[in-house]
């Protein structure tokens, strides 16, 4: 199946989770990951994830697997995939607005709760049960930092080239985050929510992770913030200011206050296409830090020194405009896993085929200089 709009078309308001149900109500007994799914309708992975999520919560999907993720069909998938438009609920009675809380809901009168106690050891075990490796920041660890800001209710915003480490660092910094995975076709919904059918029929209306981050006073994570058009990272900002605030137009002008230690924090890759740092989006991330790679840890972890070597050097003729790509950590330590599981050789063409078109032949004449051979990226040959 291949999606009728084009894949650059913009979409309306839950038009896209329509076309992830009917690939999926297609083909009921088979599972899909995300990424299948994308290639399948000509759209982001990313948002294809926030779609299958938001129709599994409403039980029009069901998740198989948690890693790697998949996904089936249930029975309410066909009815989610008609796009027949959800009937105007009937407006509930208002309910009485909370009292505004006390100053001390969020803070012991004018002090603000006490910062956590800084961590110990070289490494902070992340959710997945990964080690981060702590670097400095501001004369402490990063991750201290970062929780620091949390206590001090500073937004965080991250940026550097993508590979460098800057998920890694928030989910060893915050246990508790809510991700919502930024790109162009990110919607006001994917933040706050929607209706969504249920199997019998009836309608009701699933909050969107802002929402469970205030409630629940969680961070939320707002990864490549920057993809994301202007007017929907609007919806968060009034959850941001003094206000505290969220009003769901969408659902009967529900208002929704942050609870003590909602916080958010966003990720920007300043090289990648239509990524654009905004000055409203911005000057509401007070606290902003640079993440690049560090290739002492790299030698640390066991990469091979020929390849930190490469990287140093790609990365000093990067900062002198003489390319547009160097490997970060995460490609090195890719680099790591291929050559033990083949060979150096293997592992260096490939570092050359990661490497953007354009910049191949100066990475490649790089790895000649340090290897000391002649690599091509890898290809197919003939049949065996």
């Amino acid at each position: 199946m291949t999606s009728t709009i084009g894949a650059g078309a913009r979409l309306g308001n839950g038009e896209l989770r329509r076309m992830v149900a009917k690939t999926l109500a297609d083909n009921p007994t088979a599972e899909y990951s995300p990424r299948e799914i994308a290639k399948l309708i000509s759209r982001s992975s990313g948002a294809v994830g926030n779609a299958l999520k938001t129709l599994t919560d409403a039980g029009q999907a069901e998740q198989t697997n948690p890693k790697p993720l998949r996904y089936r069909a249930t029975a309410a998938t066909a009815a989610a995939a008609t796009g027949a438009p959800a009937p105007k609920p009937a407006a509930p009675a208002p309910a009485p607005k909370p009292a505004a809380p006390k100053p001390a809901a969020r803070r012991t009168g004018n002090k603000r709760a006490p910062a956590p106690a800084p961590v110990s050891g070289p490494t902070v075990t992340r959710p997945n049960g990964q080690a981060y490796h702590l670097r400095k920041l501001a004369g402490r660890t990063d991750v201290d930092v970062l929780r620091t800001m949390r206590t001090a209710e500073v937004p965080v915003l991250l940026y550097g080239p993508p590979g460098t480490g800057k998920t890694s660092l928030i989910e060893a910094a915050y246990g508790d985050l809510l991700t919502v995975q930024g790109d162009s076709d990110t919607t006001v919904a994917d933040f706050v929510g929607e209706y969504t059918q249920k199997p019998d029929g009836t309608f009701v209306f699933v909050h969107g992770p802002l929402i469970r981050a205030m409630r629940e006073g969680r961070v939320l994570f707002v990864d490549d913030a920057t993809l994301i058009p202007p007017t929907v990272l609007a919806c968060m900002y009034p959850a941001m200011d003094g206000r505290k605030e969220i009003v769901i137009k969408a659902n009967g002008g529900e208002v929704v206050t942050a609870e003590p230690g909602f916080f958010v924090v966003a990720g920007h890759n300043p090289g990648v296409h239509g990524a654009i740092l905004s000055d409203a989006l911005s000057s509401r991330f007070a606290f902003q830090v640079s993440v690049g790679s560090d290739f002492d840890l790299a030698g640390q972890l066991g990469v091979d020194p020929q390849a930190v070597k490469v990287a140093r050097n790609l990365a000093t003729r990067k900062d002198a405009g003489e390319i547009g790509w160097a490997p970060q950590l995460r490609e090195l330590l890719a680099f790591k896993k291929i050559a033990a599981a083949t060979d150096l050789a293997t592992a260096a063409a490939n570092l050359i085929g990661t490497a953007p078109e354009d910049d191949r032949e100066i990475v490649a004449t790089v790895v000649k200089t340090v290897f000391g051979n002649s690599y091509k990226p890898l290809a197919l040959g003939s049949r065996i």
